[in-house]
């Protein structure tokens, strides 16, 4: 069954929330890749601009008496006369004196900018006619030099610095030295492997959401599935219930018409109810005929609706229960319904009323206009009640509280006030502890006809 109106198509919903989770991922994870590689790129520049600091300090820094100072140390080593403890003293001071000035900026800038790869950016220093120098984080053994490496190896070392430049330009590095021309260089570099890894998650990302979204839309479509065949049983079984009650009548209105076929009373009265039954039956065609299509809906007085549809289940009601029926609606009180359909929603409160009734009791229909011009019914029962847990799930499609009920009767109920009326269809009250009783309302929007 379906109601009426456009169905959502799950696959589009489904297709749409992947492709949402696409864009975001990548667009996200773009931003992300975009900040690291800026960060690498200063990295890369900042190692570049530690090169030329590192060879400024040391011309700077040159000591002219490092040669003097290394043969005064070959001297001593040779010279007599001195005393193992005095030839050590000479040595140290003279290492000292050859070390001096101290390097400072040079060897910082060398233990903690040049030589760590904190990053592992993988990169290749060339000199200006484009052979390697150093590299680092590449798959060739850092330890060799250019003139160690095989013709394959600086096949690939060379193509690695092609493909490092079409990603990142490539950085200069220029190296003043005394009395000689700047040295040129340049730092080629590429992605980290946390930059490379990281384009690759959004499509992991993807790769998830599509398998929740496969795993998702068939667990859906499974429940989908049971609650289209349990609702189908339970349609066959309302249809089964709703003729029942004017086949059994028309039996027995059979049987005592056999059993007295001379009473001219008695067979008015069959005639009459039996014309009911007949008009029960055709009532009952329409109002299934009226599912999954839009109703007709006519503004008209409601008393006569009501009392047509609990005087017939008056008479119904076997005379052992004593339970009256009572019906207070105004006159004047009118809306715009489908007199079938409405009568299903009344037809179904009153029996579940009458099933809440464990013994004698009493089932009132009253109604009313409300605050903003439409207008309400209320079905009210002085049966067993509702417990708290049951409530929030009696309109639930399934769901029953009774031994041999099939839970459709106030789901359907629920749905041809809402879906088809464009009212309302709620538990207004229901109390478990004395005294007992529970009561729907049924709300109608204001009708201008």
């Amino acid at each position: 069954m379906r109601a009426y109106g456009q169905p959502v198509n799950l696959k589009l919903v489904l297709v749409a929330l992947a492709v949402a989770l696409v864009a975001l991922s990548l667009a996200y994870t773009n931003r992300m890749v975009r900040q690291l590689r800026e960060r690498e790129a200063y990295v890369v520049a900042l190692q570049a601009r530690a090169f030329e600091e590192q060879t400024r300090i040391a011309a700077e820094s040159f000591n002219p008496y490092a040669a003097d100072l290394s043969a005064l140390a070959a001297r001593l080593r040779t010279a007599p006369g001195l005393s193992d403890s005095l030839r050590t003293r000479y040595g140290e001071a003279l290492a000292w004196a050859e070390a001096m000035p101290p390097p400072g900026e040079a060897g910082f800038i060398a233990e903690h900018i040049v030589r760590p790869n904190t990053f592992e950016i993988p990169s290749v220093l060339t000199d200006e006619s484009g052979t390697p120098l150093f590299w680092r984080s590449v798959p060739i053994d850092s330890a060799s030099t250019a003139a160690d490496l095989t013709p394959a190896q600086r096949q690939r070392l060379d193509a690695l610095v092609t493909e490092m430049d079409t990603r990142h330009a490539p950085v200069r590095v220029v190296l003043d030295l005394p009395d000689t021309a700047p040295i040129v260089q340049q730092i080629h570099y590429g992605d980290s492997a946390l930059v490379q890894e990281l384009r690759l998650f959004p499509y992991i990302q993807t790769a998830f959401g599509v398998l929740l979204a496969l795993v998702a839309y068939g667990a859906f479509s499974y429940v989908r599935r049971s609650e289209q065949a349990s609702l189908w049983a339970g349609m066959a079984k309302e249809a089964a219930h709703q003729l029942g009650t004017p086949i059994s009548s028309l039996m027995g209105w059979n049987e005592l018409l056999r059993a007295a076929p001379d009473d001219d009373a008695l067979r008015d009265e069959a005639t009459q109810e039996i014309e009911k039954d007949i008009a029960r039956l055709q009532r009952v065609t329409n109002r299934f005929s009226s599912i999954g299509s839009k109703p007709k809906l006519e503004p008209q007085p409601l008393e006569p609706l009501v009392e047509q549809t609990v005087g017939y289940l008056r008479r119904r009601v076997p005379t052992s229960r004593r339970v009256v029926l009572t019906v207070d609606v105004p006159d004047d009180l009118a809306a715009a319904v489908n007199p079938d359909l409405f009568a299903w929603v009344i037809e179904n409160l009153v029996k579940n009323a009458l099933d809440a009734l464990d013994g004698p009791g009493s089932i009132a229909v009253t109604g009313g206009r409300s605050d903003d011009g439409g207008v309400w019914l209320d079905v009210a029962d002085t049966g067993k009640g509702i417990d708290r847990r049951d409530a929030a799930n009696v309109f639930r499609p399934g769901f029953s509280t009774k031994t041999r009920g099939w839970g459709l009767g106030l789901s359907l109920a629920q749905r041809i006030a809402e879906q088809y009326h464009g009212g309302r269809l709620r538990l207004v009250q229901t109390r478990t502890t004395t005294p007992t009783g529970t009561t729907f309302r049924f709300e109608l929007p204001r009708s201008d006809a």
